[in-house]
């Protein structure tokens, strides 16, 4: 995701009802988000749909990896002779 522009990027609500389109196509080519205010307090923020596929799958990478470091801490685990020997075992049988 691209670093936010504070002049372009931060607009009211009642500025984006207005000119829907206009922001819908600004987010599209410049792959930032944009972010409403109402009352002058940040309220929402808009992204492009590759931008917000893209932090999901961030998301989903570091719970694997989280994941993945609890099972390590609580030794559930194989080692690499173990992993190796098991592949070896199951492709040898056949």
């Amino acid at each position: 995701m691209r670093t936010i522009n504070f002049q372009n990027d931060i607009q009211p609500l009642s500025e984006f009802r207005a000119n829907t389109a206009k922001y819908v196509k600004q987010i599209k080519e410049t792959k930032r988000p944009l972010i409403l205010t109402q009352h002058g307090k940040s309220t929402a923020v808009l992204l492009d749909v590759s931008a917000y596929q893209s932090l999901l799958e961030q998301i989903e990478l570091l719970k694997e990896i989280q994941i993945g470091e609890k099972q390590i801490e609580e030794g559930q685990y194989f080692t690499h002779e173990e992993v190796k020997s098991r592949i070896q075992e199951k492709f040898s049988k056949k």
